[in-house]
């Protein structure tokens, strides 16, 4: 623009451009020219600017586009066949249910379980296994107790409610306050020392548990039982166990086949 406006000037003649308005309109055709002619090529040439969602300018909102927004993704299902509710009992083969012998199982109704202070009466396996732990125990060597402990695997006793790490003879002297595990070896002698009781009788679920307060309703204790409940645990616990309803310290179960079943704590 700015080449054929000059090209024109110079037709005309020198008194023609010398003349003051002409000189005007020269002057603001010329700022025009300058200031419109590079808003012309940007429009013709210049790329749009694209911005980084770090810089949108201020005061301005970002468009989302709902195709690039990602979907939560679904949500993860529970194997029905083997997921039960806390504390849920899993069916039997038969449809029957069948309990978990590892939680406390005190009679809804209150009933009183049979409990026995009399070993001899006990299966001769259930008697073997019962002396070979004790035994142990008493002699204060845990690391004895691996031939019993087996690797964790199916014949293993259920030494955790949940999941563990290392063999289950770590597992256990991780458990102690010591670190010889004489401190949980204590706990073995007081129970396997204590009244026990003997469940479901007759079922897949029998089992001889130690020591009977897993079994036995609280609020029915009577003044002897709560000193010998009070060897195992201390008040404090005693009140907390009230209010979960049921004995929850440290639990031995043996089955009449004479299989350590489970040693645990908690509900």
């Amino acid at each position: 623009m700015l080449l054929s406006f000059r090209r024109r000037l110079s037709k005309l003649s020198s008194d023609t451009i010398l003349s003051k308005p002409f000189l005007a309109g020269l002057a603001f055709a010329m700022i025009a020219a300058s200031v419109s002619a590079p808003a012309s090529a940007g429009s013709l040439n210049t790329k749009p600017q694209i911005l980084a969602l770090s810089e949108t300018p201020a005061g301005e909102e970002e468009e989302i586009n709902p195709a690039q927004v990602p979907l939560p993704g679904p949500l993860r299902q529970v194997p029905t066949e083997t997921y039960r509710a806390p504390g849920a009992e899993a069916p039997a083969d038969n449809g029957a249910v069948e309990r978990d012998i590892t939680r406390p199982h005190v009679s809804p109704d209150g009933k009183i379980p049979e409990i026995s202070y009399d070993y001899s009466k006990l299966p001769q396996p259930v008697q073997d296994t019962r002396k070979k732990i004790l035994d142990i125990a008493k002699a204060g060597k845990i690391d004895a107790l691996k031939p019993l402990l087996g690797d964790g695997g199916e014949n293993s006793p259920l030494l955790s409610l949940g999941e563990y790490d290392g063999t289950p003879l770590e597992f256990l002297k991780s458990l102690s306050g010591d670190s010889n595990g004489q401190e949980l070896l204590a706990i073995l002698v007081d129970l396997l020392e204590s009244g026990y009781a003997h469940l479901d009788a007759g079922t897949p679920s029998e089992v001889y548990v130690w020591p009977y307060f897993f079994a036995y309703p609280l609020d029915k204790l009577d003044d002897r039982q709560m000193v010998e409940l009070y060897q195992l645990i201390t008040a404090g616990d005693f009140e907390e166990m009230k209010g979960v309803g049921a004995y929850i310290f440290y639990r031995l179960g043996i089955t009449p086949d004479g299989s350590w079943k489970f040693f645990v704590a908690g509900d």
